[in-house]
């Protein structure tokens, strides 16, 4: 352990890093933004990850996603991250789900068994049951509102739901979370206004460091608040 993460212990101490050993988090989502935040977990040495999602690796996510590569094409995202997790720290112990979260099937996830929720997934729907589910068990959760169409990493802030704008996704999350009576729900979201490179309709623009950025912010506040906000 103190050979793998040294320089950490340099930076926060022994008594933390043993925290973040102790420490659970499951990420929804292993996209752009999900696969930093599982990334820099797994670098930062949290000891339980689990990991959901039911996509196969693409060749047009090696622009933006850290699990994509020529190697991984055609893989299901996590069975590839259990290999490169394992690959970073082989005592990580990784949970995987090859699912797709809905209200139906979110108790197979034994949410309550873990300390952080990390939201980064696209879908309205399953961000609004997984903040129901964190709430419901008074679990921190963080969530992800949208990445594509913007150029500048730099524009990230993390917020409460309530004060968000400018962002599509934020909206639509803002306005279920406040049908609902939710209060306090953690996001990251960007105050860039969403450029329009696509007028075809299909996926949005996407550039590499701009959901790398995102799910590096949403790791950092993740551990300092692990860690008792340091």
């Amino acid at each position: 352990m103190k050979i793998l993460y040294e320089r950490t212990e340099k930076l926060i101490g022994m008594e933390k890093l043993i925290t973040l050993k102790n420490s659970s988090v499951i990420v929804f989502g292993l996209g752009g933004v999900g696969g930093y935040v599982v990334e820099a977990l797994a670098r930062t040495g949290i000891g339980v990850l689990g990991i959901v999602d039911y996509d196969i690796v693409d060749a047009t996510n090696i622009n933006r996603q850290i699990i994509a590569l020529k190697s991984t094409v055609g893989k299901y995202k996590t069975d590839a991250f259990k290999d490169r997790i394992a690959d970073i720290n082989e005592e990580i112990n990784v949970i995987a789900f090859k699912d797709k979260l809905t209200d139906a099937n979110a108790e197979i996830y034994s949410l309550g068994s873990y300390d952080y929720i990390v939201d980064a997934v696209d879908d309205v729907a399953a961000k609004i049951v997984l903040i129901e589910k964190a709430k419901a068990l008074d679990i921190p959760v963080i969530s992800s509102m949208g990445t594509g169409n913007k150029l500048d990493p730099s524009r990230f802030r993390i917020s409460d739901i309530s004060k968000t704008h400018t962002c599509p996704l934020a909206k639509k999350v803002r306005k279920e979370v406040a049908l609902r009576g939710l209060s306090g729900v953690k996001v990251l979201f960007s105050d860039e206004t969403p450029g329009k490179f696509d007028e075809t309709g299909g996926s949005p623009a996407s550039i590499a460091f701009v959901p790398a950025a995102a799910g590096c912010l949403i790791a950092g506040e993740v551990v300092r608040d692990l860690l008792g906000g340091i």
